[in-house]
């Protein structure tokens, strides 16, 4: 695929560049940044003649890809050679104004029938705001091009991890997962006051609420599945939950048959770490279903509850529930409905409160090979 050669620069809809072309190619399409404004010598030449896109659509969008086409006056229509389309991330007015800004990109394509297909994980990420603009070009004979009017500019929000996504995620976490260690209860650490409030404003319930934002950017669940987190890890030479913890000094312990058995499903959900050797795995357990259940079967990937390299419950002879977890990751279980206090026992840990462990609102690390895939992270 050739590159259109440019001489000073594109100017662009929404923000200046300078003299720079990266030749990535994905099919028909190719990535450069710019900056600065036309000039008479910059090799680009206005001209009316060529038709300015009208009526943008913006459609089948994922994590990192879209459609997109437009209509056109006819006139000089058989002129045009190729479309330059300015994306840019959606300014943040909350952002801090002296951080350095993402780089706007320019993407250059040959003339193809519409609607194009603009794919590519290096200059798209998951859940983010997008503006885009479109100009048509016309290559001239000595290697310059002549351009229209930018279109006007508009505005979409890329899409979540489908579940081919997670399910490579899935593929990645399963790699270092380790052996399957028995454990028998559930854990969830919090302040006295979260308890105490649970008690006498929630009719002794601990409710499900929001998960937050915590693991991979692209994660279907954060800000949108409702849920309460639980712990399952042991340690390896006492076979019980760790006596430290981040999330505060009160326990609330309860046995592990009464939220996981055959009555509910099991879901993976992420896997991600935070800068540091450890790695994390998110599952969902959903009572059959519930709204819970509902939610997560048309987002996330299905694991059978009794044969899955993450977390276990098996039925042995005499009906006894038989639970195990991966040893060499730090699991985080959300469980979609309420859970009455009464189910289990509150009591303080002996141990301390490690607040640098907390993975509240953590963000993942885009550059550690073990738990991210090649799609925007």
């Amino acid at each position: 695929m050739e590159v259109p050669r440019v001489g000073h620069s594109v100017s662009s809809p929404t923000s200046p560049c300078e003299d720079m072309i990266k030749n990535l190619s994905l099919d028909a399409i190719q990535l450069c940044e710019r900056e600065g404004n036309k000039s008479l010598d910059s090799g680009i030449a206005e001209m009316e003649e060529l038709p300015v896109p009208q009526n943008i659509k913006i459609s089948n969008i994922t994590c990192d890809s879209f459609k997109i086409c437009w209509d056109m006056d006819a006139r000089s229509k058989e002129r045009i050679t190729h479309y330059f389309i300015d994306l840019n991330k959606k300014e943040n007015k909350n952002a801090n104004k002296f951080k350095h800004k993402d780089v706007p990109t320019k993407l250059v394509a040959k003339a193809v029938p519409l609607p194009m297909t603009v794919r590519g994980h290096w200059f798209l990420s998951p859940r983010t705001e997008y503006t885009v603009a479109v100009q048509t070009a016309s290559k001239q004979g000595d290697g310059d091009y002549a351009v229209s009017e930018w279109s006007e500019i508009i505005e979409f929000c890329t899409a979540d991890y489908s579940t081919v996504h997670l399910t490579q995620l899935l593929e990645k976490a399963e790699v270092i997962a380790g052996r399957m260690l028995r454990f028998s209860v559930f854990y969830r650490n919090q302040h006295k006051e979260y308890f105490d409030h649970a008690r006498e404003a929630q009719n002794n319930k601990m409710l499900p609420s929001v998960k937050d934002n915590s693991g991979s950017h692209g994660s279907p669940i954060s800000g949108k599945l409702e849920g309460i987190f639980f712990s399952c890890n042991t340690e390896f030479n006492t076979g019980k939950p760790a006596q430290d913890s981040p999330y505060g000094r009160y326990r609330f312990q309860l046995p592990a048959e009464e939220l996981f058995s055959p009555k509910t499903n099991l879901y993976f959900a992420d896997f991600y770490c935070m800068y540091t050797a450890y790695h994390y795995v998110i599952l969902v357990i959903a009572p059959k279903g519930s709204s819970g259940d509902e939610f997560c079967k048309q987002r996330l990937p299905a694991l059978d509850i009794g044969n899955n390299p993450f977390m276990t419950c098996s039925e042995e002879d005499d009906g006894q529930l038989v639970f195990h977890h991966a040893q060499d990751v730090i699991l985080e279980v959300i469980y979609t409905d309420p859970v009455d206090l009464s189910l289990g026992t509150v009591a303080e840990i002996s141990g301390h409160q490690l607040m640098s462990l907390s993975t509240v609102n953590a963000k993942k690390d885009p550059s550690c090979k073990t738990c991210n895939i090649s799609v925007g992270r």
